[in-house]
């Protein structure tokens, strides 16, 4: 018997990735470094292809593309590398696990949903909206059980397997320096500034890690000849702000690369600077991983 409209079953939820994330491991961990990357993940389960209004290069502007292979030389150096496997527009673990924007639901939510947050407002919450573009990914309205099945099957996992490499890297080091890797698009020149910032490094305005941590990064990079800009326009989400805990030992430092050094944007593809940067990005691992950070122990 046909079911009235009024019954008719929920949207199948669709299967995240089987593997959620990787966390590629040094033979030996010599550096309380970790490196993260959460938003580079390229494998989109099929039914969110199927259902999305955009085609799939339109979704994939949100990634930060290939910040997992720019940065791939940190096991080699002694550190382990996290990355997540899910993409961005699916699941975001750069947020609270309960960001969300009511107009998306087709139920009212739980009270304990932050819907007010400003990334909820711009459409990026934790279950985002729109693409980083603007434009808007569904169809239809989404259950509050589909974005739990989500954050279960992706955010959760992930920043459990995060929170552990921190915690080991404590145990072993008496400190962590989590370095958070992501990737902006172009930067608008600004009046008085000979040249856009190649990198933006976020410490949530000194907050997240020493000032030690920031500036040797920044040297870093700068030595390899970019520009570096501090907190402007990104100080750091959600992993820099509740995992920089210098008090305790830790210390989280957002790094924002400029997509234009190393992709063609616009077709989301490697360019030709890829192999360099990736060059000089393993250069910079090398170093920070053999210097000396005892000075960001409690």
């Amino acid at each position: 018997m046909d079911l009235p409209l009024s019954a008719a079953p929920p949207a199948p939820i669709a299967a995240a990735p089987a593997e959620p994330y990787a966390v590629l491991l040094p033979a030996r961990q010599t550096a309380p470094l970790v490196f993260a990357s959460p938003h580079s993940g390229r494998d989109y389960p099929a039914e969110f292809l199927a259902e999305s209004r955009l085609d799939a290069l339109t979704l994939r502007r949100s990634e930060d593309s290939f910040v997992e292979e720019l940065f791939a030389a940190a096991p080699r150096a002694g550190c382990p590398l996290i990355h997540a496997r899910f993409p961005r527009a699916w699941c975001d673990v750069n947020r609270e696990p309960w960001e969300l924007d009511p107009a998306m639901f087709d139920a009212p939510l739980p009270d304990f949903v932050n819907a007010a947050s400003p990334r909820v407002g711009a459409g990026l919450g934790t279950i985002a909206r729109v693409v980083a573009t603007g434009e808007p990914i569904y169809r239809r309205k989404l259950s509050f059980a589909e974005a739990e099945a989500r954050i279960a099957a992706c955010w959760r996992p992930y920043h459990a397997a995060l929170a552990a490499l921190i915690a080991d890297t404590v145990r072993r080091f008496g400190c962590c320096l989590l370095i958070d890797c992501h990737s902006m698009p172009a930067q608008t020149p600004v009046l008085g500034r000979m040249r856009p910032a190649d990198v933006v490094l976020g410490d949530a305005h000194g907050t997240s890690c020493a000032a030690l941590a920031t500036r040797r990064v920044e040297e870093g990079l700068a030595r390899i000849g970019l520009v570096v800009r501090r907190n402007e326009p990104y100080a750091g989400g959600y992993v820099t702000r509740h995992y920089g805990r210098p008090r305790e030992g830790v210390h989280a430092l957002q790094i924002e690369l400029a997509r234009g050094l190393y992709m063609d944007e616009a077709r989301i593809e490697r360019a030709a600077g890829f192999t360099r940067l990736q060059d000089e990005l393993a250069r910079l691992i090398e170093a920070l991983a053999a210097a000396d950070w005892t000075a960001l122990r409690p």
